[in-house]
């Protein structure tokens, strides 16, 4: 069953993300030629300060889905429910506290947007507080359909809602120039997409309107209300490691630099959700796997998980960074392009949260929240203080550099070491081996690939698309030669099999054989 549905959600998610991929290129080009850097720079920003404000549902969210793993897996309904509708009432909560925490902000924009010509801009802002805000009012049975491994369903309700509000947006856009229906636009189809979603999720599984909830006991909720502590603080660090870079180049640089800034970050975004799609409907599984197997068993699909991500992540960075500046050229124009250090050094950060997913996703399906807590913090304080004493000598790419710092500083090393301490029991020097070898291989690839591009055109689409067949064909050529005999190699080809069985049919909803297949796949 687990690789039945992890194959929905994952071709549900791929799907899903060529279909968005395709719309944001369009809707970001009519929304350059229609309102121009700044508007795209107050866009980007916003969506960074609000990612910020959101992080009051950060813990509580993480530690009740991970309390609905094992009354899932044991069908124990009393407990669903208990916890279900502990999730309602602390997602109203966190609504309200969103609303207030947005609108406290209002003071503060004179201070981080510089120099911007957009107009209405408070109400613009309050505009991005509602659409954050008003959906957590109803995504509480969001997280019930992704533990039971049927995170397809939102992920195909919210493709269709998002391909309706773009091409709506593009069309408002083009007929009448205003931002302010734009983002009406956005705001109306979002939420009636969150609605429609937690009512199909109460006709899939109607106890989940009975009020026979079992009372929460008092040891889960300290442990949720430890969790909860935990993971925020992670979050918050988090936040400030990943989401403050747009408010530093806007409060140290301008805003039409954090719109320079948006179009690379949008092309990177656009790879690592294609690879999300893979690694996030894999959690699920991995959550239900760390439930009920061995240590073994877990260790292995792990290290197929880890070349997995290697794989992925590598040839996305190389062929990012063969291909983004002529893109760029290509797309929107010379004058968008950025100083080449930028790319560099966004894609090693890309490459390196890759290459922790596998790791991190083990120690959090294990409910390890506790032990770690206070590293996000720490990097945070790295990262910021890195990128604000950095940015004044080297500009924004400084920035980014800070953010490199902090990261190879604090998790890089922290997060396996908990999860091989308290998970695979395994020394941590494992790990680093496996990293360094996978690190060679990707650096020789890279290499590679740009000498190669030495020889190939530098620009236009013409150069694009002989960078990206270089690109492409290189590593995955280099890594299937390097890895094939691998073990983890063999998990990986062995599930690629069953897939390829799925879409032969071989595999039916119910038989046997779809069972005992799934339970080896994982």
């Amino acid at each position: 069953m687990r690789t039945r549905y992890a194959f929905f959600n994952i071709a549900a998610g791929l799907g899903n993300q060529l279909v968005i991929t395709a719309l944001s290129f369009l809707s970001r080009t009519v929304f350059i030629h229609s309102l121009g850097v700044e508007y795209l720079g107050v866009n980007a920003l916003f969506t960074s300060m609000l990612a910020m404000i959101s992080l009051a549902e950060a813990g509580i969210g993480a530690s009740i889905t991970y309390q609905l793993y094992k009354p899932v897996a044991q069908d124990d309904r009393p407990r669903i429910l208990g916890l279900m509708r502990l999730y309602r009432r602390a997602y109203a909560a966190i609504a309200l506290v969103v609303l207030a925490l947005g609108l406290l902000v209002l003071p503060l924009l004179p201070v981080v947007v510089r120099d911007s010509g957009v107009e209405h801009l408070e109400l613009v802002y309050v505009l991005f507080v509602l659409n954050t805000a008003l959906p957590y009012f109803f995504i509480h049975r969001h997280s019930f359909l992704n533990v039971n491994q049927k995170n397809y369903i939102v992920t195909l309700s919210f493709t269709g809602a998002t391909a309706a509000a773009t091409l709506l947006k593009i069309l408002v856009l083009i007929e009448t120039g205003s931002y302010m229906l734009y983002l009406l636009t956005e705001c109306g189809i979002t939420l009636a997409a969150t609605i429609g979603v937690a009512v199909a999720a109460g006709r899939m599984y109607p106890y989940l309107r009975s009020k026979e909830a079992a009372p929460i006991d008092p040891e889960t909720k300290r442990e949720l209300k430890t969790n909860v502590k935990a993971i925020l603080l992670q979050n918050v660090g988090s936040y400030f490691i990943f989401g403050a870079e747009s408010l530093v180049i806007s409060s140290f640089v301008s805003v039409i630099a954090v719109g320079l800034y948006s179009n690379y970050k949008m092309l990177i975004d656009i790879s690592r959700n294609f690879i999300y799609q893979i690694s996030n409907n894999l959690y699920h599984s991995v959550g239900n796997l760390v439930a009920q197997e061995s240590r073994e068993r877990i260790y292995a699909v792990f290290r197929g998980m880890q070349l997995m991500n290697f794989w992925l992540y590598s040839c996305a960075a190389i062929v990012l960074y063969a291909v983004i500046e002529p893109f760029i050229r290509a797309w929107i124009g010379g004058a968008y392009v950025m100083e080449a250090a930028v790319p560099a050094l966004l894609l090693l950060l890309f490459f390196e949260r890759g290459m922790r997913n596998a790791v991190a996703t083990v120690k959090t399906t294990a409910g390890i929240f506790r032990e770690d807590r206070y590293a996000p913090l720490l990097q945070a304080a790295v990262t910021l203080g890195g990128a604000v004493a950095l940015v004044g000598p080297l500009g924004i790419s400084g920035v980014f550099l800070g953010s490199l710092i902090g990261a190879l500083a604090i998790p890089f090393w922290l997060t396996p070491y908990w999860v091989y301490r308290k998970v695979f029991k395994l020394p941590l020097r494992r790990y680093f081996a496996v990293y360094a070898r996978y690190v060679a291989v990707g650096g020789a690839a890279c290499a590679a690939v740009l000498l190669v591009c030495r020889f190939l055109p530098a620009d236009g689409w013409t150069a694009v698309a002989a960078r990206l067949a270089a690109a492409l064909a290189v590593p995955n050529l280099l890594y299937w030669a390097l890895f094939r005999r691998l073990e983890e190699f063999a998990v990986l080809a062995g599930a690629a099999r069953r897939i390829a069985e799925m879409l032969a049919g071989r595999l039916r909803p119910g038989a046997g054989r779809a069972g005992s297949e799934a339970k080896q796949t994982q």
